[in-house]
């Protein structure tokens, strides 16, 4: 299969955006869903509700029952146990933002690219990386919210999404594209450029 078929329409399909915390594609992902043309894809999960988060908006909120019963169903696209609470990607939000022409955007961990390329789901898959392990672990220091043993976890996790984005699935690149994120702007410039936005 080629990656032209891999992605799907020039007009309506789906981007997917990886890369490890403090690789910058939060930021990426801010920025592109300034767009109309975006459509930003809302996870579901089973965990409560926090202060100030709203349903269908931050995530969409489900039971651990409605959760199961979707997944038997074969509603979601790709999903994840984490903490003892379930995290997916639906369907049909991505099938109906395709549908009208719109980029459905999905920013989504390693293992959930794996689970979306093994289903065959087409669409352009990128993976952010940080210029190096320094410079990660540097960016995570800065932000102020983690603690020593936090950071070294999440330099650790780093290490094996990169190692993980070099793998190939079903004979093609798990990525179609890596980019190393030295400078934000420039970034979400070449993001830009191949999703044609």
């Amino acid at each position: 299969m080629t990656g032209a078929d891999r992605r799907g329409s020039p007009e309506g399909r789906l981007v997917v955006i990886s890369g490890p915390s403090g690789a910058g594609k939060t930021s990426v992902c801010r920025e592109l869903k300034q767009s109309p043309k975006i459509e930003f894809s809302v996870s579901a999960t089973t965990r409560p509700v926090r202060a100030n988060e709203r349903d269908g908006f931050d995530y969409h909120f489900l039971s651990p029952e409605d959760f199961a019963s979707r997944v038997e169903r074969g509603e979601f696209l790709e999903w994840a146990s984490y903490n003892d609470c379930c995290y997916g990607t639906l369907r049909a939000p991505m099938d109906a933002a395709v549908a009208a022409g719109q980029i459905f955007l999905l920013e989504i961990e390693v293992n959930g690219t794996k689970q979306l390329r093994e289903a065959g789901v087409p669409g352009l898959y990128l993976f952010i990386a940080p210029p190096d392990i320094a410079e990660l672990r540097r960016r995570l220091v800065s932000r102020g919210t983690n603690t020593q043993e936090d950071i070294a976890a999440r330099v650790r996790i780093a290490e094996r999404e990169i190692d993980a984005a070099q793998e190939v699935v079903l004979g093609s690149p798990l990525y179609d594209h890596v980019i190393l994120n030295q400078d934000l702007p420039a970034t979400v410039c070449r993001v830009r450029e191949l999703i044609s936005l």
